[in-house]
C-alpha cells in the first residue's frame, strides 16, 4: 500500500500541510519533494486559501535531505555526480521558492527535530512556531556540505551574521528555549496545542486583504537587499493595484455607511 508522503488538510480558510515519513523522521526524499511542489503550486493558486502551515508526522518535523538519496548520488558514475547534483539543487530550490513566495502567510509548526535541509525548511516560512520537543540544526557541515535549503540566507537574517556562522560552522543543536531566544523561533507552544495554536494564528494573520497580503509580503521580502527608493516604487505600484480590489472597495464602502457619510 503506497502512503501519501504529504498529507493535506484545509480548514476554515488555512492549508495544513504534513510531511509524512514519520519512520524517517520525515526525511525529505526526491518523491516526498515532487509531492511536495505539487501541493505548494495547488495552495498558492488556489484564492481561498488564505494561509498555510506546514509541520511534521510523528517525533520529528523534518531530518534533512534522505541519505539513501546521498548514497545512490554516491554510486552515480564520477562523470555524472555534478550534473546529477545540479539538478538536485534545481528542485530544492524550486520548492524552497515556492513556499518562500507563497503568495499568503506561512507558519511551520515544528514539532521535533529540524534539520538541515528541514531547518532551512522552517525558516522558509514566515513564521515558525516550536514545541518543547523541538530542536533545530544546520547540521550539514557533519555531511561535508553547506546549507543548500536557503539556510544561509535566511538564518542570518533571523539572528545575524555571527550567530549563522557559529551555528552553520558547528552545526550544533538549538532547543526550543534557545531558538526563541536567537529569534529562530516567533513562538513556543505545548506540544499537545501546537498544530491548534499554529492554525489560530494562520488564521489571525489571514484576515485582512488577500491582495494587500500577496503584494506587501512580495515587498518585504525584498526589503532588506533594497534601497528605500526601490521599496518606494514597489509600493507605489503594489498600492495602485490595491487601490482597485474588491477588498479596499468594500471596506471604504462599509466604512462610509457606518459613519453615514
Amino acid at each position: 500500500m503506497t502512503t501519501d508522503l504529504i498529507l493535506k488538510s484545509v480548514a476554515d480558510g488555512v492549508a495544513t500541510l504534513t510531511l509524512n515519513r514519520p519512520d524517517k523522521r520525515n526525511a525529505m526524499s526526491d518523491d516526498m519533494r515532487s509531492a511536495f511542489i505539487d501541493h505548494l503550486e495547488e495552495i498558492a493558486a488556489d484564492r481561498s486559501v488564505k494561509a498555510l502551515v506546514l509541520t511534521g508526522a510523528g517525533k520529528g518535523f523534518c531530518a534533512g535531505g534522505d541519505i539513501a538519496g546521498m548514497k545512490r548520488r554516491m554510486e552515480a558514475p564520477a562523470g555524472e555526480v555534478a550534473f546529477n547534483g545540479w539538478s538536485r539543487q534545481q528542485r530544492v530550490h524550486h520548492a524552497v521558492g515556492l513556499l518562500v513566495n507563497m503568495p499568503k502567510p506561512t507558519i511551520a509548526a515544528v514539532n521535533g527535530a529540524a534539520a538541515g535541509l528541514g531547518a532551512d525548511t522552517a525558516l522558509a516560512c514566515d513564521f515558525v512556531i516550536a514545541s518543547p520537543a523541538a530542536n533545530f540544526a544546520w547540521s550539514y557541515i557533519l555531511r561535508g556540505l553547506i546549507p543548500d535549503g536557503g539556510g544561509m540566507y535566511f538564518l542570518p537574517r533571523r539572528v545575524g551574521l555571527a550567530r549563522a556562522k557559529e551555528l552553520i560552522f558547528t552545526g550544533r543543536r538549538v532547543n526550543a528555549d534557545e531558538a526563541l531566544a536567537l529569534g529562530i523561533a516567533d513562538r513556543v507552544s505545548g506540544s499537545e496545542t501546537l498544530l491548534d495554536e499554529a492554525q489560530a494564528w494562520a488564521r489571525e494573520l489571514s484576515q485582512g486583504s488577500g491582495t494587500a497580503l500577496a503584494l506587501g509580503k512580495t515587498i518585504l521580502n525584498r526589503s532588506l537587499e533594497s534601497s528605500a527608493e526601490e521599496i518606494f516604487q514597489s509600493g507605489s505600484q503594489a498600492q495602485g493595484i490595491c487601490y482597485t480590489s474588491r477588498e479596499h472597495r468594500e471596506s471604504v464602502l462599509a466604512f462610509l455607511a457606518k459613519m453615514g457619510a
